[in-house]
């Protein structure tokens, strides 16, 4: 067990160790100052302007902005859809895949357009190279920066202040599309192409080629699946999407061949969302403030690895019940290896089952469901605090800087003050404004999970009895509602229709209910958060008195993290106590 603590301490170490470099460089960035790139890329940023029509001199209202992000969401969900829907007349389509059904393709599409690449189909044996590529992976680079651009709009309406440079004209929160094409000229692909060639050092493959029939070593013969994986792979992990192009993700040698290559594809998931919290201190001036949450987020995050880890290092009632023994021994790991690796073992899974639910990557390289009842209790927290824990790649930073005007709120309320951050006063539109925008993917998590459970459409998607399929269920909506993507995998969009039966109606409800949960708890906050960025950028900051209540002290985080844990516990602890809680306490699977 001391192995594996080491290990997550040096990822630990690098990622606190890159965080300032990468978040000044998009401090730089997202403000127009000039980075070590802008050579290449400037003249790149200059030619999408004019082929768009943008004047980057032109900034915009929070309304104008929202604006813009949901017509280029619009625009990309029905393009995805329509390439999804035309497989048959794709070019690198060797294996001749058909395409998938309506319903499916309504889930799919609004899976990625959200970021949350939920997948209720297996890649390799439903998308072709072009679908893959044009469709799915544009789709990881777009969703990626819009979370992006939103954090920063929302970042620079806090940090306003007269004549301040913030990379926006005076007096609007930017131009949404400057800011996407600046994510992604500077930020998102440059680091995507040097992953790539990174991963593909590794092993990971990147081929056009048509799959390969193979001979099995006991006999028996069968395809092996191919595909321009690598550069899918990056972006899947740099922009928290999490859609294998593998149906068993990063658990396949293809996607992750070994320790580097899984270490580099966890560091991927992780450094932006963890930069960001860099970057937000050196945009409104004080890099305590940025340092004040990432300490938040990392108290939670290293708890919730501890906890895993040592669940899952311990074994199961049931496993010790049968006299199985969990004890590391010689060429093992020990503890509960059902659905794991001995490739990356106890503490390599534990992290990545951590991380993974943070963020709303979704990516795995373990199968979820294996968990033990209370290393299964760990992801399903993390959701339940809505992604604030460092979160997607600026999403967990908006989601997080809700919590934190909340906090203030709280605390100003506790001296008898008129609440106010960094110089601007929080009211009764702001206090609204956070309070929806806290507690309404909750709603619609419990909302979905509720009839999924308590209808008779819902019944065919759900295959396990007992507290283990409340928990599949619970966490399919957690999970979409998050756009986060993993699953306890038990919960099923494909059901094979038989007579008199409801199956083919019930997995059309799972995917409509699904897609609908995604696009909406996806949108709706981020209309709640540039609302408030609006409310804030008109708002005269004032400077800080004798009975200001200090944000960048060690009992503000620890104010900050109560909240965040207390408002996650009172919305989902019944529900958790019904499925995780009551098989940790059982002595058997379900």
């Amino acid at each position: 067990m001391a192995q594996g603590l080491l290990q997550i301490a040096i990822f630990c170490a690098v990622l606190v160790a890159v965080r300032p470099l990468l978040g000044g460089y998009m401090a730089k960035v997202f403000t127009g100052q000039r980075v070590l790139i802008s050579p290449v890329v400037a003249p790149l940023e200059r030619l999408t302007y004019r082929v768009l029509r943008v004047d980057p001199a032109r900034g915009q209202s929070w309304k104008l902005y929202a604006g813009s992000l949901l017509a280029l969401s619009a625009a990309f969900w029905l393009a995805l859809y329509l390439i999804l829907r035309t497989q048959t007349l794709h070019p690198w389509n060797p294996e001749g895949f058909h395409s998938g059904t309506w319903d499916v393709t309504f889930n799919t599409a609004s899976s990625f357009v959200t970021n949350t690449n939920w997948q209720y189909y297996v890649g390799e044996t439903t998308m072709s190279y072009f679908s893959q590529m044009a469709g799915l992976a544009v789709q990881n680079f777009i969703s990626a920066g819009v979370g992006i651009v939103v954090a920063v709009a929302l970042i620079r309406a806090i940090a306003h202040r007269r004549g301040a440079q913030l990379g926006a004209p005076e007096g609007t929160i930017g131009n949404f599309w400057v800011d996407l094409t600046r994510a992604l000229l500077y930020l998102l692909l440059p680091i995507a192409i040097v992953g790539a060639l990174v991963l593909v050092s590794q092993g990971v493959i990147q081929t056009l080629g048509s799959y390969v029939n193979v001979k099995g070593i006991a006999g028996g013969s069968g395809q092996l699946a191919l595909g321009p994986v690598a550069s899918q792979e990056v972006i899947k992990e740099l922009g928290t999407n999490g859609g294998g192009f593998f149906n068993v993700n990063s658990a396949m040698p293809f996607e992750n061949p070994n320790g580097i290559s899984n270490f580099l594809e966890l560091f991927l998931i992780l450094v932006i969302p963890v930069s960001l919290t860099a970057t937000y201190g050196r945009m409104v001036g004080s890099r305590r403030q940025g340092d004040a949450i990432f300490a938040a987020m990392a108290i939670v995050f290293v708890a919730g690895v501890i906890v895993c880890y040592v669940a899952e290092q311990h074994g199961t009632p049931a496993q010790h019940a049968a006299g199985l023994h969990t004890a590391a021994f010689d060429g093992s790991t020990g503890g509960n290896l059902e659905g794991k690796e001995q490739r990356f073992g106890i503490a390599n899974s534990s992290l990545w089952t951590v991380v993974t639910t943070v963020t709303s990557c979704g990516a795995v390289n373990a199968a979820l469901e294996s968990l033990t009842g209370f290393g299964g209790l760990v992801p399903f927290a993390n959701l339940s605090m809505s992604e604030t824990i460092f979160g997607g790649v600026g999403t967990g930073l908006y989601s997080m800087l809700l919590f934190v005007l909340l906090a203030v709120f709280i605390g100003g309320l506790m001296v008898g003050r008129t609440p106010e951050y960094l110089g601007k006063k929080i009211e009764a539109r702001e206090i609204k404004l956070v309070a929806l925008g806290t507690l309404f993917t909750p709603l619609v998590v419990l909302v979905t999970s509720a009839l999924a459970v308590a209808t008779k459409y819902g019944a065919p998607s759900i295959v396990a009895s007992g507290p283990q399929g409340f928990s599949e269920t619970l966490y399919a909506y957690a999970s979409q509602a998050n756009n986060n993507g993993s699953a306890f995998a038990g919960y099923t969009g494909y059901v094979q229709p038989k007579p008199g039966n409801l199956g083919a109606f019930g997995i059309t409800f799972a995917d409509l209910l699904g897609g609908l949960a995604m696009l909406i708890a996806r949108f709706a906050p981020i209309l709640i958060v540039l609302a408030i960025a609006g409310s804030l950028l008109s708002k005269r900051a004032a400077p800080a008195g004798l009975g200001t209540l200090r944000t960048d002290t060690p009992t503000f985080v620890g104010l900050l993290v109560s909240v965040v844990v207390i408002v996650g516990a009172l919305t989902f602890f019944p529900a958790l106590l019904l499925g995780p809680v009551v098989q940790g306490l059982t002595d058997r699977l379900f």
